[in-house]
C-alpha cells in the first residue's frame, strides 16, 4: 500500500527521522493557513507547494512549485489543487490532485552550501535481507545514475538477525563524503530510518532527496513509502492511511467483494482460481494471440452470485473482447462452477456482449462440459489448454 509524500514523513518523523516540515492542505485558502503557521514556526516566507499523488516525478509536470510569499502560496495551490496531473509515472491522462503539501523552504535563499542525495531501504531478494541502496546523485532519477555512472550507487546489506549496526550507518555517511556535524547527523539518520523500515513492516523506502542543508543539517525533503499490505492487520492505524482515490476502482471494487484483481492492458478478460493456473492461463493468452486485460482469482468458492461479480468487474473494462474462464475443480465440484456461469449468464442478460470460452477440470468435468453446451448461451467450452486458446483466437480475430 502506497502513502502519500506528507504521510510517509509524518510516519518517518514519528521514528525520529529528521523532515522537511510541511501541513497539507485541501483548498487554496487551507494551504494559506499552513504557510502562515509555517512561518511562525520556522521563521521563512519561502514555501513548496506539493502535489500529493502517488507518482513520482511530480515536479517535471509542473506539481511542485516555490511560492516566495503568501500571494503566491494561493495563487499556486489554487493551480494545483485540481489539476490533471501528467508525470512519467502516471497514467498517459494523469491523476487529479486532491491536495497539496505546503512545506518549508530548507534551501535557504541565497545559499549554496547544499548537498542532495539519494537514500533507499528495500528488500535484496536474492539474499533475503534489507539492503540500503545510496547515492550523492540524488534528486536525479536512479535508473539514469545506474545506466550512466553506476559506481555512483553503494549498498549496504543488514543482518536480520542484529538489524543495522553503527558502523554500518558511518560507512553510508563517509562514502556519501560528509564530515563534521553532517557526517553525525547522517548516521543518526540512516539508523531512524532502517527502524522506521523494519516497524512498520515496508516493503520501500525511497528518499530522493535526502539534503544536507547549509547549516549542515540532514532532512527528508521526499518521502515514498510502499507498506507491505499483508502487513497492515499489525498496523491498523497505518491501514488507515489508504486513499482509494488513489488507486484503480475496478480493483478496489473487486477488493471489496473478496476478488483478486489486478487490472491490466489486454483484451482478453480472465477469470481462473489459484494463482498459479492464473498464470498459466495468461501464458494460454498470450499464445493465442491475444493478451490479458485482467488477472482475477475467484479463489475456492465460485458459485453464481461470486461468478456474476466476476463478469461485471470483467466488463468493465472496454477493451474486453471475450473472457477466459479456466477452472480446476478440485476444492469445487465443475458442476456447480459451470452451473454458476449459466445462471450469472442468464441473470446479467445484454450486459454480456463478448463470447465466453470455459475450460473446467477437475470432479465432475463431463457433467460441466455437458451443462456449458446445452445452455444455448454464448459460451464455448472445452476441455484441454490448445483447445481453450484456439477458440480464445477465434473470438478475438
Amino acid at each position: 500500500m502506497n502513502l502519500h509524500e506528507y504521510q510517509g514523513k509524518e510516519m518517518l518523523a514519528s521514528f525520529g527521522v529528521a523532515i522537511q516540515r510541511g501541513i497539507v492542505a485541501q483548498t487554496a485558502d487551507e494551504a494559506v493557513t499552513a504557510a502562515k503557521k509555517l512561518t511562525e514556526t520556522t521563521g521563512t516566507g519561502w514555501h513548496v507547494i506539493k502535489a500529493q499523488i502517488h507518482a513520482g516525478g511530480r515536479g517535471k509536470g509542473g506539481g511542485v512549485r516555490l511560492a516566495k510569499n503568501l500571494d503566491e502560496v494561493r495563487t499556486v495551490a489554487g493551480e494545483i489543487i485540481g489539476m490533471q496531473l501528467i508525470t512519467p509515472q502516471t497514467p498517459p491522462a494523469g491523476k487529479p490532485v486532491h491536495q497539496v503539501l505546503v512545506a518549508e523552504d530548507v534551501y535557504y535563499p541565497g545559499e549554496t552550501e547544499t548537498s542532495e542525495f539519494y537514500v533507499s531501504v528495500l528488500l535484496n531478494r536474492a539474499t533475503g535481507r534489507n539492503m540500503i541502496m545510496y547515492s550523492t546523485e540524488g534528486g536525479m532519477d536512479i535508473e539514469t545514475v545506474a545506466e550512466e555512472t553506476p559506481h555512483l550507487i553503494f549498498t549496504e546489506e543488514i543482518d536480520p538477525a542484529v538489524g543495522i549496526q553503527g558502523f554500518q550507518a558511518r560507512k553510508v555517511a563517509f562514502n556519501l563524503g560528509l564530515s563534521g556535524n553532517a557526517f553525525k547527523e547522517m548516521t543518526k539518520f540512516i539508523t531512524s530510518l532502517c527502524t522506521a523500515y523494519v516497524e512498520s513492516d515496508s516493503s520501500l523506502f525511497e528518499i530522493n532527496p535526502v539534503l544536507k542543508t547549509s547549516d549542515n543539517r540532514i532532512l527528508a525533503v521526499d518521502a515514498k513509502v510502499t507498506l507491505d499490505a499483508n502487513a497492515l492487520f499489525r498496523h491498523k492505524d497505518l491501514a488507515a492511511l489508504r486513499d482509494k482515490r488513489e488507486e484503480n476502482p475496478i480493483e478496489v471494487e473487486a477488493g471489496e467483494v473478496g476478488l483478486n484483481y489486478v487490472d491490466l492492458d489486454g483484451n482478453v478478460g480472465c477469470m481462473v482460481n489459484g494463482a498459479g493456473l492464473a498464470m498459466a492461463s495468461m501464458d494460454l493468452i498470450k499464445q493465442a494471440g491475444g493478451s490479458p486485460a485482467n488477472f482475477l482469482d475467484v479463489g475456492g468458492t465460485a458459485d453464481a452470485a461470486r461468478v456474476e461479480i466476476a463478469f461485471r468487474i470483467i466488463l468493465k473494462d472496454p477493451a474486453v473482447e471475450a473472457i477466459l474462464v479456466n477452472i480446476f475443480g478440485g476444492i469445487v465440484r465443475c458442476d456447480r462452477v459451470a452451473q454458476g456461469i449459466v445462471d450469472a449468464y442468464k441473470n446479467m442478460g445484454d450486459a454480456i456482449n463478448v463470447p465466453i470460452i470455459v475450460r473446467l477440470q477437475g470432479t465432475n468435468a463431463d457433467i460441466a462440459k455437458e451443462l456449458i453446451d446445452s445452455s444455448g448461451l454464448n459460451v464455448l467450452s472445452a476441455t484441454a489448454f490448445q483447445e481453450a486458446a484456439d477458440k480464445v483466437q477465434e473470438a478475438i480475430s
